[in-house]
């Protein structure tokens, strides 16, 4: 079985119920979120064995997050302890020309005042294929961005695989650095980069050439990402393959939805799906990076591991939550030409 580490944040998220507006919840939908939790829950679904590594504080929100990680199969051995309380965000789902909206609420949270050495990486990536992180984390401080670095010297060292995904939050770059100034070195130890339009832009100021993101109607034209995925793999040399998500946004139910994955030679380009009737669209990039992450150990050809990262992310859209709760007999369902939505007995 395939080993795949990943380390970051994990937050209570606190949802309004249906489509209430923050001005009109009385109460709020708790679960808990964040995007390397999501990646390490979506490969423990496909059979992999999955770690998480974070820093929560010793309370009883913190071990009701970790019985719900370990109820769905994740590993806990890394995570640190210390610190005084659990990062939350606030969550307002959007309806058609309604965007939705999130509110933060994880200033001082114990990973933010992680620092270089509180975690043994030689322990926990013993035996590992993959570590992978996001560009959440290195938001959050200077000491989560310099742990992160740790953890990526560390995995090189090893001979383990790096993914990131770029994963922009302008929100989040508060500490006095910027995304343009931390990133660059921390992706360039990393085997396989994920991405969309607005990270690259705005943390390298890598974009496609007369793409806008608000004027696609839906249609995209996947083709036009091979510029983006080219200058990414020549300004970070030891990235050997770069994947793009590519969402149509018609209104926040309607989105079209897939992706390419370069090799630097050849673009696998996925199925494009149609999802009219967006349940959840939280998490869509991490269940795409942990379809992803599964399908390049799993499967012969890109193609293959491309179609089951879009199909496994598409899947995702239907379901409320941060977590991608679906078996790859589903996935692979779906991409064999299932999504008709019949009941299965």
């Amino acid at each position: 079985m395939a080993k795949v580490v990943t380390f970051g944040e994990v937050m209570l998220r606190l949802s309004t119920p249906g489509y209430l507006r923050f001005s009109q919840a009385r109460q709020f939908d708790a679960t808990f979120g964040g995007g390397e939790a999501n990646v390490a829950v979506s490969l423990a679904n496909y059979g992999v064995d999955a770690h998480f590594v974070t820093r929560l504080p010793k309370n009883d929100i913190a071990d009701m997050c970790t019985a719900e990680l370990k109820g769905l199969g994740v590993q806990l051995d890394g995570v640190v302890y210390g610190g005084e309380r659990l990062g939350i965000y606030y969550l307002e789902t959007g309806a058609v020309a309604r965007g939705s909206k999130v509110v933060y609420d994880r200033a001082h949270s114990s990973i933010a005042d992680i620092q270089p050495g509180m975690v043994d990486w030689r322990k926990v990536l013993a035996g590992a294929d993959w570590f992978h992180w996001t560009g959440i984390t290195p938001a959050l401080s200077q000491g989560a961005a310099d742990a992160c670095l740790e953890a990526i010297k560390i995995a090189n060292e090893m001979g383990v695989k790096v993914s990131c995904d770029l994963n922009y939050r302008k929100k989040l770059w508060q500490y006095g650095k910027t995304a343009a100034e931390v990133m660059p070195e921390l992706v360039a130890g990393c085997d396989l980069i994920l991405g969309n339009e607005e990270d690259a832009e705005k943390e390298f100021g890598i974009k496609p050439e007369g793409f806008d993101a608000e004027k696609t109607g839906g249609e995209i034209d996947q083709t036009a990402f091979v510029s983006v995925c080219r200058q990414l793999m020549q300004k970070f040399p030891r990235c050997k393959k770069v994947a793009i998500t590519l969402r149509g946004s018609i209104n926040a139910n309607h989105n079209t939805w897939g992706g390419v994955l370069y090799d630097g030679k050849t673009l696998w380009q996925s199925r494009r799906y149609d999802i009219t009737h967006i349940v959840d669209r939280v998490g869509g990039g991490d269940s795409f990076m942990g379809g992803l992450l599964y399908g390049l150990l799993a499967y012969d050809t890109d193609q293959q591991a491309i179609e089951f990262a879009a199909a496994a992310s598409a899947l995702k859209h239907t379901i409320i939550g941060d977590y991608n709760r679906v078996s790859v007999s589903e996935v692979e369902g779906l991409i064999k030409g299932g999504g008709s939505g019949r009941v299965s007995r």
